[in-house]
């Protein structure tokens, strides 16, 4: 329940989103840690199994925290519906297997996070689902993987972790031409830099354990979009159970009343780290959304409003020059993680996409000496200051 009108800012809104208080008057909402909820009669313990009255049941698809933060994502993404899970794959699996079924064709972008690539290309197939991987910004390969079986689109946008941009003007015309469903992983930007529900985007996924949370705490996913494909998804999720736990949709919850100021701060560090990275006689290349010389720098000036707090480069000399690099840091922590207060580097060859053979990394640009770093909030020039050092 929002205590003000709905012409607020979305931001704004979704900081003052809060369940309805108990007779304690709390202004932070309380945690609802229980497994299950009561009744006072019978009828209405039926009703509420039948889904004629919207009553809390069990905390395994119904919690009043997980609630809350389900409204507040909706605001922010311009959502008629979401469902939030356990962890951020969870959503991924849920938002494409409730809706595909056997016989189904899935068209995926080639450039996805490196569990996605492995559930799309080793287990769809095990259900008779089949998927095409696209290169990510080739329309006419796009074009030519639409089969009559087709039923959806999966895309990331900025991809993970080569930072490609995907048109999403063009994706929602293609989807809606083709009758595709167009679901879209929005983890990268999050609501507050893009928003492809705008763009004809029917559902969006985050892994929130990301810039939701923001600060490395808990894991948790969230989809939201259409409201009947949102109902399907809630279906299969509350028979197959990837639950978000009430205590991790509350810090959620809480964590999304300040993304607004911690984006901000990630994206003014991210670019002037991209800058000196540029600079640097032991980097091959930099990719950054605004930077001018990245491939798709005019999409993502019209669809992002900054360009988000990931940075990747290439260090010269390879996979050992990557490596020696990561030993050398100093601050920067090394871990299978993005989007926290603390500056990350990782080498997505040998940690994330490391269940890729070669050449499929290599397929979608993940070179030996590929490094991804999400920049945190430090002071800008002690993480620069680290990443100098580390260069040599």
């Amino acid at each position: 329940m929002s205590e003000t009108n709905k012409k607020l800012n979305p931001v704004t809104e979704a900081i003052r989103i809060q369940i309805p208080r108990t007779e304690e008057g709390e202004h932070s909402t309380p945690m609802y840690l229980t497994s299950s909820f009561t009744f006072n009669e019978a009828e209405n313990m039926r009703a509420a199994f039948a889904d004629e009255i919207d009553e809390n049941i069990y905390s395994r698809f119904t919690n009043p925290n997980v609630d809350e933060f389900i409204q507040k994502m909706c605001v922010l993404e311009g959502a008629e519906a979401g469902y939030a899970t356990a962890t951020g794959m969870a959503v991924v699996f849920a938002s494409i297997f409730a809706l595909l079924k056997q016989g189904d064709h899935l068209i995926c972008c080639s450039s996805v996070f490196g569990s996605t690539h492995t559930m799309v290309t080793k287990f769809l197939p095990r259900y008779g689902i089949e998927a095409t991987l696209v290169d990510a910004n080739d329309k006419d390969a796009w074009e030519k993987a639409v089969k009559p079986n087709s039923k959806m689109v999966y895309l990331e946008t900025p991809t993970n972790p080569q930072l490609e941009i995907i048109d999403l003007e063009w994706a929602g015309n293609f989807a809606q031409q083709h009758n595709l469903i167009l679901n879209v992983d929005n983890c990268f930007a999050t609501p507050l830099l893009q928003k492809p529900i705008e763009y004809g985007a029917d559902l969006v996924v985050h892994s929130a354990t990301k810039w939701i949370d923001g600060q490395g705490r808990v894991l948790g996913g969230v989809v939201v979009g259409r409201k009947d494909l949102i109902h399907d998804i809630y279906l299969f999720s509350r028979n197959t159970g990837p639950s978000l736990s009430p205590f991790n949709a509350w810090v959620l919850s809480k964590s999304l009343e300040t993304l607004d100021v911690r984006l901000q701060r990630h994206c003014e560090n991210a670019i002037k780290v991209a800058e000196v990275l540029k600079q640097h006689k032991n980097v091959e290349w930099v990719k950054y959304p605004f930077l001018k010389d990245h491939p798709q720098h005019a999409i993502a000036k019209k669809q992002m409003k900054a360009g988000g707090g990931i940075v990747c480069f290439e260090v010269k000399g390879g996979i050992e020059s990557g490596r020696k690099f990561l030993n050398s840091l100093k601050m920067l922590s090394m871990t299978a993680n993005l989007g926290d207060t603390r500056s990350i580097a990782s080498h997505p060859a040998s940690t994330t996409h490391s269940k890729l053979t070669e050449q499929e990394r290599l397929n979608v640009g993940i070179t030996p000496g590929l490094i991804r770093i999400s920049v945190g909030l430090e002071y800008v020039d002690d993480i620069i200051d680290d990443l100098n050092q580390a260069l040599g």
